[in-house]
Parts: structure tokens; C-alpha cells; sequence
């Protein structure tokens, strides 16, 4: 296959069967190029064959720029760093999902919305009464999010504009109750209400760990530290569950159903689980006596299936810049809540290890944004199963972005992907007494 000179190539030439396609060049604001093969099995009779999606464009997207070689993310053109340390998780989602960052009164307004409708309807709390007491928070946080379209008819209505916006308010508003009540669920205390006197941040922290039987002041420090981190986890391109929203809302399925769909995708451990198997790796080294370069040494024989959690990314193959943020937000926690801090201790030990030995450095196996991540959620007193649900919140905004700038668009089409069929051939039915 060939390509025209970069200054005048509007096409590449593809040659197959002894004849020659062109295919028309996409441009990218940042360089990142694509062929557009619409036309391809058109024209030529053949697909393309792409495993998991690593070379394949699905949409062009506005949202969220990542330059894995280089540690680049930017959130509509502003970098991940600057945001993290200038802006709050409801101005970065107004950024995310309207395209620009807001005015004063465009923000109060937005955060008014958000703020009166946390509430979820009374009759819910049935529906949390109806799973067993060890329901999984994220099982739970899936039905929830699906079962709310059945009191918001207007949900469905996907192409009006009032209908959608106060859809997304609603899901933004709702979203920390529903995972909150999945976790009181889970341990058996009472559900606690929104605080509208609360930030969004602080306001999940109360209804996550206040009982009616004493006082619970939010912790500050804590509060900004679990802000930062739903600004982290805000969005971060055409990733599996990103990539589940636009596939299910392709379909035409209400806001609700799709993001139910892609919070089931990052429930699965090789995705938004990931933070979990970190603190299951950095518990099993301390119980083991803290020999971080006895573990490094499993992750590097290739004859033990171990491997390091939290090291090397699917499309980072640099730095990835949310860890470095996210590691002095972790010495922050530690300090305001005083929490053990044994294995930070271990995993800044990991760390440098790995960012020593040939093995990691050749591989390009560099701490990712679920290294640290989890240990701030442990800090601030979240157990294991419930940091899911917490990245969820954070990616919310993204995959609302993604679902309404798919709906938008006019070159929109039903996600239908294609296959090599690799099964038996044409054969005639046996009768049961032949076999």
C-alpha cells in the first residue's frame, strides 16, 4: 500500500487482487491519521481483521486527545496536568460534555442543577432491598442506573435537546446515590440522603461513610483528593466501556441504558478493576514479608504466570501522565487520614524497581493511572469492591460526552462489526439415530 506525498495526500493506493483501491486519508488536528476503509469490502470484497480494536478507528471524536508515546492527555485541548491542579470535577464534566470550559454563571448554573437532583425516588429504595446482602456495588450500580430510566419517560426522548440535558443532570446528580446505597447495601447500614449543602465530592463521602448514630464531618483534604481522582478518571478516548456507550447508544437506547452498559464493562478486572488486583498484589507482598524484588522477579519469569498489576498500559507507552499526579495525591491521603501507610511504602518500593530494570524499561511497563489510584480509595476507607463504582462517577461525564457526540453526529450508523468466519462449511442435518 502506498500513500501521496504528506503535503497533497488525500488518498492511499491499496493494491489487492491485482487491482488498485484508493482509500481516502482522515486528518487529525494532532497528526494521529487514519484510512477511511467504509468502502473497502464495497469495492473489493474484503474486511479488515483487527483483534481487539488496537488499529481500528471506530469514530472520530473532538472529546479527548492521548498521545501514548509521548504521555500526552488533554481533555478538549487542555492538558490533563493543568486541569488537575486548577479546575473541580463539575467544571471539568461541563468541559467534557458541552465543549468548553464555563463561565461563572454557566458553572453556578450547572452546579445548581446537579446539586437538587441527587435525590433518587423513594420507590428505589425497594429495589435496593431486593438484592442479597453481598450483591456486588457494581451489579448493584448497573441496575440502578438502567431501572432509572423507568421513572423519567422523557429519557427516551434521545433527540431533544431539553429532554437530554436535564437526562445528563440527572445522571451526574444521581450517580454518587446509587453507588453510595449499593455500598450500605453491601454492609448492612441505613441509606443516608444528599446533603445539598455539600460539594459533589464531600457529598458522596457523607453518604458513603455517615451513620445516623453520630456526627461525620468530611475530611477537606480527602474531599479534593477524591475530587482529583474522578478528574483523572473523566475520560480517556475510545477505551472498552467508552467504546460499550457508543456501540449500545448506536442502537438508539436511552442514556441510561447505554452508560448501564458501559459501567458493566468497566466492572470486568482487565479494565476498571484493575485498581483492586493492585492493592490484592501490594496485601500479598506485605503478607509475604515485603520482599518487593522477590515479586518483581515472578512478574519477569515467563514460566509464572504472575504478573505486576498497575505496570504498562494498552496505549501508553510512556509515562502515564494521571500516575505522577496521582502519586503525590496518595501522600496527601495518607497524611490527612493517617491511614497505614505500609503499602504505599511497598509500592513506591515496586516502583523504583521497576523503573530500574531493563525488563520493565525495554517493555515499556510504566506505572499506569490503577498503581496508585487504589491505594488513595483504601486511604480514605473504601473497600476493595467499591473502587469501581468510585471510577465510574469519574468516568460518567466522559461517556456522556461520547454518547452525545455520537447521537450528534450525522455520520452515525448502528455499530454492526464484521468477522472472518472460521467454522465448518456448508453440511447436511444427521438424524439423531445416524450420529
Amino acid at each position: 500500500m502506498t500513500a501521496d506525498s504528506p503535503a497533497s495526500a488525500d488518498v492511499a493506493h491499496l493494491d489487492i487482487g491485482g487491482e488498485t483501491v484508493e482509500l481516502p486519508i482522515v486528518r487529525g488536528t494532532e497528526g494521529d491519521d487514519a484510512l477511511d476503509i467504509a468502502k473497502l469490502r464495497s469495492q473489493t470484497g474484503y474486511i479488515t481483521l483487527d483483534p481487539g480494536y488496537g488499529n481500528t478507528g471506530a469514530a472520530t471524536s473532538a472529546i479527548t486527545f492521548l498521545d501514548g508515546e509521548q504521555g500526552i492527555l488533554r481533555y478538549r485541548g487542555y492538558p490533563i496536568e493543568q486541569l488537575a491542579e486548577q479546575s473541580t470535577f463539575l467544571e471539568v464534566a461541563y468541559l467534557l460534555i458541552w465543549g468548553e470550559l464555563p463561565t461563572r454563571e454557566e458553572l453556578d448554573r450547572f452546579v445548581t442543577e446537579v446539586t437538587h437532583h441527587t435525590l433518587i425516588r423513594e420507590e428505589m429504595r425497594h429495589f435496593f432491598d431486593s438484592f442479597p446482602h453481598d450483591a456486588h456495588p457494581m451489579a448493584v450500580l448497573a441496575s440502578g442506573t438502567v431501572g432509572m430510566s423507568t421513572f423519567y419517560p422523557d429519557s427516551h426522548e434521545i433527540f431533544d435537546a431539553d429532554a437530554v440535558e436535564i437526562t445528563i443532570n440527572r445522571l451526574i446528580a444521581k450517580l454518587p446515590t446509587l453507588a453510595a446505597w449499593s455500598f450500605k447495601k453491601a454492609i448492612g447500614q441505613p441509606y443516608v440522603y444528599p446533603r445539598n449543602d455539600l460539594g459533589y465530592a464531600a457529598n458522596l463521602l457523607n453518604m458513603m461513610f455517615a451513620v445516623p448514630s453520630e456526627a461525620y464531618e468530611v475530611n477537606a483534604q480527602v474531599a479534593e483528593a477524591l475530587d482529583l481522582l474522578l478528574i483523572l478518571h473523566a475520560d480517556h478516548e475510545q477505551n472498552a466501556s467508552t467504546s460499550t456507550v457508543r456501540l449500545v447508544g448506536s442502537t438508539h437506547a436511552n442514556l441510561y441504558s447505554s452508560i448501564s452498559a458501559g459501567i458493566s464493562a468497566l466492572w470486568g478486572p482487565l479494565h476498571g478493576g484493575a485498581n483492586e488486583a493492585v492493592i490484592n498484589t501490594l496485601e500479598n507482598v506485605v503478607a509475604d514479608g515485603g520482599d518487593v524484588k522477590k515479586w518483581v522477579d515472578k512478574a519477569k519469569d515467563p514460566d509464572d504466570p504472575f504478573r505486576l498489576p498497575g505496570f504498562g498500559h494498552r496505549v501508553y507507552k510512556n509515562h502515564d501522565p494521571r500516575a505522577t499526579i496521582i502519586k503525590r495525591a496518595a501522600e496527601r491521603v495518607l497524611k490527612a487520614t493517617g491511614a497505614d501507610d505500609e503499602l504505599f511504602d511497598v509500592a513506591q518500593r515496586l516502583e523504583e524497581i521497576a523503573l530500574s530494570d531493563d525488563y520493565f524499561i525495554s517493555r515499556k511497563l510504566y506505572p499506569n493511572v490503577d498503581f496508585y489510584s487504589g491505594l488513595i480509595y483504601r486511604a480514605i476507607g473504601f473497600p476493595k469492591n467499591m473502587f469501581t463504582n468510585c471510577f465510574a462517577i469519574g468516568r460518567l461525564p466522559g461517556w456522556i460526552a461520547q454518547w452525545k457526540e455520537m447521537i450528534e453526529s450525522p455520520e452515525t450508523k448502528i455499530g454492526r462489526p464484521r468477522q472472518v468466519y472460521s467454522g465448518a462449511q456448508a453440511r447436511d442435518y444427521v438424524p439423531i439415530e445416524q450420529r
